[in-house]
């Protein structure tokens, strides 16, 4: 399994052999450092691998003592990742190069975030009547319950808040990868504004 973690810089476009436009997301992947080894046998009880990637100004004492044993300092992100049988030991480097052009990969991040919403945006409600004395409820949910049961359902759709949620995007293509500048080409859209941190495995 091959894993990394990025942050995204933006669409842009390429073209193919044939000459195609191919619209891919760029992303800033690693370099990640490994910061913990989890194995069946140790008190975790399970296989893992945890990677560090990013830089910010401070961090905790339990954080800067757990990232020291890897010779690092202030990393801004930590993840996981399950992995069985992966020779990789503590402070080892995770690269772009771990991916190759030609390879399917699934993409986890965090939706944009639009804050409270109506029904037409967060279900995309046709709302109500144009004309024939329309005022004030065009983008208007409308009816929310009946006589019975006398109150409203769970999982009614309503307006609130939108976006923010963990995504996950299979079957995505690696399209490029330029190791100089630690950047990789996927094809199509990923989760998320410019700078979310993003989750990239292999399927």
């Amino acid at each position: 399994m091959k894993f990394i973690l990025a942050k995204k810089i933006g669409m842009s476009q390429i073209f193919d052999e044939q000459g195609n436009v191919v619209p891919v997301t760029l992303v800033e992947a690693g370099p990640c450092v490994v910061t913990q080894v989890k194995t069946k046998d140790s008190k975790d009880g399970y296989d893992a691998v945890q990677i560090a990637f990013g830089s910010k100004k401070r961090t905790n004492k339990p954080q800067a003592g757990h990232q020291k044993k890897a010779n690092i300092d202030k990393a801004k992100w930590l993840r996981e990742f399950r992995v069985e049988n992966l020779e990789v030991k503590l402070g080892d480097q995770v690269k772009a190069d771990v991916f190759k052009e030609g390879d399917f990969v699934k993409v986890s991040g965090l939706t944009i975030g639009r804050g409270f919403s109506g029904v037409v945006k967060r279900h995309n409600f046709g709302g109500g009547p144009k004309s024939h004395g329309q005022k004030h409820g065009l983008r208007a949910p409308g009816s929310i319950g009946a006589t019975f049961p006398e109150r409203v359902p769970k999982g009614r759709k309503m307006a609130g808040r939108y976006g923010g949620e963990r995504v996950t995007v299979r079957g995505l293509k690696i399209a490029k990868v330029d190791l100089e500048n630690n950047i990789i080409a996927i094809r199509g859209a990923v989760p998320g504004k410019r700078g979310t941190l993003l989750e990239i495995q292999s399927v």
